[in-house]
């Protein structure tokens, strides 16, 4: 309990509450005082429930608190007779009674919040069945079931969006990207139009492309317009023959009926010929879109003096571009090995003047042990070592010299290799450049192909939607066609029948009149014309003897009531005989107690 106490404590004294309590403070509090802070805490679930407890009953104040107790679906422990304890704790503001509730809504403020305000919507009313016969307010509580299930409806999907919601970092990193697609779109603008800028009469085929697009919209707005009035005209088409069908209700039965089937005729008539219609109007803007596209053939053929590539063409065009990037994949190898081989020489030259410097180095290395005697050296030194370094120089200029053998063949090879790869190079930067343009062109392509073929999958589906729901109105016009004729087999018989019973009305034969079905009817009718007769006189007889009956059965309780006093006088008597003695005086007998 001084948990539950202590927690009730620390929410009061929070927002929006601010009681600013203490556990000694809050137990102290008087009983009126306390039911106050339930109706506070009652108040901000409910808006409703903010009432000074001083300006209202207890009664009242008690029925308004678990009337929303009971929306809200609190269940006091115990059992039945715990109820009315319950019940009388909360008139009377017992702290058992109150603490408890407190502490449960104090737990769960928000989701009791979303409950309250939904009770206001959800709890049905409950009308009496004897005022639901009235036209009237059966239509307006449909009307408030069907408003009961939009509300419901609406709410989940609120809950799901704002479940679901975007958060203030995804909105800005979508705003960024679309920023980024933005400037992206405008330097590709930017791009094409400094490519269109320098064709012939730019400004003219500008004019006429933003002539297209308003046309283009133009036609779509119109269509929708078109589309809009169909749906009027078929409504209205709707109406009247609804309108006629119930003035045929109400005419005679048999003509009414073949007048029904008669219209139902004339209005599937009427739904071939709109369907006829809207056939011509797509081939008649298949035939525009044809006209369209060549047109955009021939300006394109102006533009850049060539045609768009189609079917054979266009696989020919392919193949010829693979051929020539298998040519430049080869080109590329032949200059992939010749980098190789010159790589390889760069690699030997190096090795050379590398050896060169270790023999300058073993040169000094010699001159350093054998030549340092002194101050001079000696004739044999002089010339052995004079004819070592000519030996060294013989040795040395050998090598230089098949070095810039070497080297010149390598620059000569070089040069060859260079003059060999130079029409191919040429060629190659050529293709290059195409290879870009026509990759540039198989996008832009390829962008038109993706749009036509989304506008096609577009259509084909409207189709699909369109075929199916022919398919479907195919169905149900031949269901109602054998139920029609099901119908009118139905009305030869039943005409049949009245064409017997006419005959057998006008016939002469008696013993045939009889069995006419008007004749049996009228002899019913007169039957039943006869018997209120009689239940009129009879109902006449009854009303006259209704007073004197009625007093007859009053005597007749008031003497059944009499007798049945005596009877409880006799059953006393007797009772009291047995108790009582009897004593003879005078010759009689008398009951003395």
């Amino acid at each position: 309990m001084s948990d539950q106490i202590k927690f009730i404590v620390d929410s009061l004294n929070k927002e929006p509450f601010r009681k600013n309590y203490n556990l000694i403070t809050f137990d102290s509090l008087e009983p009126m005082q306390l039911l106050q802070v339930l109706s506070d805490v009652l108040a901000e679930i409910d808006p409703k429930q903010l009432v000074d407890l001083r300006e209202e009953m207890p009664e009242q104040t008690a029925k308004r608190m678990l009337s929303l107790l009971g929306i809200l679906k609190y269940k006091p422990s115990g059992n039945a007779t715990d109820m009315s304890t319950f019940r009388q704790g909360l008139v009377i503001g017992s702290k058992p009674v109150i603490y408890p509730v407190l502490h449960w809504l104090l737990q769960r403020t928000n989701e009791l919040k979303k409950r309250a305000y939904l009770a206001r919507f959800l709890i049905k009313l409950e009308v009496p069945s004897e005022f639901l016969q009235d036209e009237t307010v059966a239509d307006t509580n449909k009307q408030y079931e069907e408003l009961m299930e939009a509300f419901k409806t609406l709410h989940k999907e609120y809950e799901q969006l704002k479940a679901s919601g975007f958060s203030t970092a995804e909105i800005r990193k979508d705003i960024s990207a679309m920023e980024e697609e933005k400037d992206q779109l405008i330097k590709r603008v930017e791009h094409l139009k400094k490519r269109v800028e320098t064709a012939q009469n730019y400004q003219w085929m500008l004019k006429i492309a933003r002539q297209l697009r308003v046309e283009k919209e133009r036609e779509e707005y119109l269509a929708q317009q078109k589309q809009e009035q169909k749906n009027q005209i078929n409504e209205i088409n709707t109406e009247i023959n609804q309108l006629i069908e119930k003035k045929m209700m109400r005419n005679e039965p048999i003509e009414g009926k073949l007048s029904l089937y008669r219209q139902q005729a004339s209005i599937i008539s009427r739904k071939k010929e709109a369907k006829a219609e809207e056939l011509q109007e797509a081939k008649e803007k298949l035939a525009s879109l044809e006209r369209e596209a060549s047109l955009k053939r021939n300006q394109t053929r102006e533009f850049d003096g060539t045609e768009v590539l189609k079917g054979d063409e266009f696989k020919r065009y392919v193949s010829k571009l693979r051929s020539k990037s298998t040519v430049f994949k080869k080109k590329h190898q032949i200059i992939a090995e010749l980098k190789a081989e010159f790589g390889l020489l760069q690699r030997t030259e190096e090795l050379l003047k590398q050896r060169h410097e270790n023999i300058q180095q073993q040169l000094q290395t010699m001159e350093e042990k054998k030549g340092i005697s002194g101050y001079s050296y000696t004739q044999e030194e002089l010339e052995r070592v004079s004819a070592l370094k000519s030996e060294v120089d013989e040795m040395k200029g050998r090598t230089l010299d098949d070095m810039s053998e070497m080297v010149k063949k390598l620059n000569s090879l070089v040069s060859e290799k260079k003059s060999a790869l130079a029409s191919v190079i040429k060629e190659l930067r050529q293709l290059r450049q195409k290879c870009q343009e026509l990759t540039q062109e198989c996008d832009e392509k390829k962008s038109q192909y993706d749009s036509c073929a989304a506008g096609l999958e577009s259509n084909r589906s409207k189709l699909e939607q369109e075929v199916r729901r022919l398919r479907e109105e195919c169905l149900q016009e031949e269901s109602r066609y054998h139920y029609t004729n099901c119908m009118i087999k139905n009305l030869e018989v039943q005409l049949r029948r009245a064409t017997d019973e006419m005959k057998a009305y006008i016939s002469s034969d008696q013993q045939e009149k009889r069995k006419a079905i008007r004749e049996q009817y009228t002899k019913n009718i007169a039957e039943q014309e006869n018997l209120g007769k009689k239940l009129r006189e009879k109902q006449k007889v009854v009303r006259e003897s209704h007073g004197p009956n009625m007093k007859q059965a009053k005597m007749w309780r008031d003497l059944q009531q009499l007798m049945e006093c005596k009877k409880q006088c006799f059953l006393k008597q007797q009772s009291q005989t047995s108790i009582g003695q009897v004593i003879q005086e005078g010759g009689e007998d008398r009951l003395i107690l």
